[in-house]
């Protein structure tokens, strides 16, 4: 892949049942980790990555990702006329003004396989980002001399000519929630992928390095997903479609980003992620110390 990433795919078509009743009402993409909800978080990654067009697949119900990268407009006039010119940024600064977002239906939920092919008649026959908001992955902040995950993927992606994928150790005994990967260290941080297993069993697993929620891919890759078939539960598994890819191009990479992942899609790692940043936060980490002495 020579081609800079200039698109990012967001599948945000989740009910979030896990944080239901709040999901009832709120996309789980929008709960907030202090001040930003996650998908601000996901946003401001694919931007220091270099994307351009960030491509929303989302469900028929959920309006509120796109309410919260529109223009508000009353809230904005309100604060303007208070002088609230640091709130006012705030509201305005969501997405920035050369980047567009683009919002794409998944008319049934088919797997994330599904979700992505959604995306391609926006991303066409190029290099592309996938981001899973519910993983929040912070490497400090943007504009501090550190690039996020998906910046770094892209980097390598661009240099090797290959498909990228994010990985992480994780316990052996939780090999069954994950894609995992077989792979043959390239460097410190990547790896060539021999092959990808779905969710084995630990016994039966080839090693502990986890497929998490960042992608660099060819445009091929939905020419490929539209030729795998349907797995269990008639879902689309993207990791059958980069399984291919592999046995086509012979090279994918499994990349160790540098940073600390939070699994928000479930309550533990949303408080965790909560805890993290406030105390990356000089008025709230004193509060944080003090009441977690206090408990």
């Amino acid at each position: 892949m020579t081609k800079p990433l200039r698109k990012v795919v967001f599948p945000v078509a989740g009910l979030g049942t896990r944080f239901l009743p709040a999901t009832k009402v709120v996309a789980k993409e929008m709960l907030p980790v202090l001040d930003k909800p996650l998908i601000q978080y996901a946003v401001d990654e694919a931007v220091d990555a270099g994307a351009d067009t960030l491509v929303f697949v989302t469900n028929r119900y959920k309006h509120a990702i796109a309410d919260y990268f529109d223009k508000a407009y009353e809230l904005e006039a309100k604060l303007e006329e208070k002088g609230k010119d640091e709130l006012l940024a705030l509201v305005q600064g969501t997405l920035p003004s050369n980047v567009r977002a683009i919002f794409v239906t998944q008319p049934e939920a088919h797997g994330l396989g599904h979700a992505v092919l959604c995306a391609k008649p926006v991303v066409g026959d190029e290099p592309f980002g996938i981001i899973l908001p519910d993983d929040l992955i912070w490497n400090g902040q943007i504009g501090a001399g550190r690039k996020g995950a998906l910046g770094q993927m892209a980097a390598l992606a661009e240099s090797e000519h290959a498909g990228v994928i994010a990985v992480e150790e994780v316990p052996h005994d939780q090999t069954d929630k994950y894609g995992i990967v077989d792979a043959e260290p390239v460097d410190a941080r990547s790896a060539r992928i021999r092959y990808m297993v779905e969710k084995p069993r630990p016994a039966d697993a080839p090693s502990n390095l986890a497929v998490v929620g960042r992608y660099v891919l060819p445009g091929r890759i939905f020419e490929l997903l539209e030729q795998t078939e349907p797995g269990a539960g008639g879902e689309i598994q993207l990791t059958d479609a980069i399984e291919a890819l592999l046995t086509e191009q012979g090279k994918v990479l499994a990349y160790r980003f540098e940073g600390t992942r939070f699994d928000c899609g479930n309550k533990a790692g949303l408080v965790r992620a909560t805890m993290h940043m406030a105390m990356q936060d000089p008025k709230l980490a004193p509060v944080v110390r003090e009441f977690v002495g206090q408990l």
